[in-house]
C-alpha cells in the first residue's frame, strides 16, 4: 500500500448524493476536500464492465488533470433474480436523455422481477456494491471494495438517501436505506464496529488500509 502523504483529496464525482456521503465519511480523517465539479473536470465516459474498472476511469481522470491524489466510487445495485443486473449499469437504468429518474429505475427493477416471479423476500435478494478507487497522477491505483446484502422492497419506502435506496432492504433491519438517516445508512466512524452501507463497509477498508499508511500507524 502506497503511503498517502498528501492532505489534499480530489473527490471524482458529479453525483450530488454521492458526494455528500463520501464527504460525511471521509470528513473524520481531516483531508482538505475539493470535488471534480468543483475543478471544473469533465466527467470521463465509463466504459468499463466492472465496478473496478469505471471506478478507476474517474479516479485517474481526475488524478491527472488536477496533479493530486483522487479518491473515486463506482458502485450500484445487483439483483440476484435478475442475473446480477443492473450491476454497473445502475445508473444508466434511470437515463432518460435529459437526466436521472431513478423511480423510473426502481418500477422497471419491479417489473421485471413480477415477470420473473419473484414476489416473495427469498425471491427478490440482492446486494448493494461499491468500490473505491484512489489514484496518483503517476498512475498508481489501490482500490477498496464494500457489499451489502438485503432484499428489495416494493413499493419505495422513504424519501431519504438517492438512488435505489427506497427499495433496498438491508439484511437484519426493518428500514429501507431510504427511510434511513445519513448517520443510521453510513454513519461509520474510526473505530467502531461493523458499517451498514456498502459505501461506508468500502470507507470502513480504505481507513484500515489506505489511511493508516497516511498517519504511519
Amino acid at each position: 500500500m502506497r503511503k498517502l502523504d498528501s492532505d489534499r483529496l480530489v473527490v471524482a464525482s458529479h453525483n450530488a448524493g454521492k458526494i455528500r456521503e463520501i464527504r460525511d465519511l471521509i470528513e473524520p480523517f481531516g483531508f482538505k476536500v475539493v470535488t471534480a465539479g468543483e475543478l471544473g473536470l469533465e466527467e470521463p465516459e465509463e466504459t468499463g464492465t466492472t465496478f473496478e474498472e469505471n471506478a478507476a476511469i474517474k479516479a485517474l481522470t481526475a488524478a491527472r488533470a488536477a496533479s493530486l491524489p483522487a479518491l473515486s466510487d463506482d458502485s450500484g445495485i445487483m439483483v440476484d433474480a435478475l442475473d446480477g443486473q443492473p450491476g454497473v449499469y445502475t445508473a444508466d437504468w434511470a437515463e432518460t436523455g435529459s437526466g436521472r429518474d431513478f423511480n423510473m429505475a426502481m418500477q422497471k427493477v419491479e417489473d421485471l422481477l413480477i415477470e420473473k416471479g419473484a414476489r416473495e423476500p427469498e425471491a427478490r435478494t440482492a446486494r448493494f456494491v461499491s468500490t473505491l478507487c484512489l489514484a496518483w497522477p503517476d498512475g498508481h491505483v489501490e482500490y477498496f471494495r464494500g457489499e451489502v446484502e438485503g432484499t428489495l422492497v416494493w413499493p419505495p419506502r422513504g424519501e431519504k438517501g438517492f438512488g435505489y435506496d427506497p427499495v433496498f432492504l438491508p439484511e437484519g433491519r426493518q428500514q429501507t436505506f431510504g427511510e434511513m438517516s445519513a448517520e443510521e445508512k453510513h454513519g461509520w466512524k474510526p473505530g467502531d464496529g461493523e458499517a451498514l452501507s456498502h459505501r461506508a463497509r468500502a470507507f470502513k477498508r480504505f481507513a484500515e488500509t489506505g489511511l493508516a499508511a497516511r498517519t504511519g500507524a
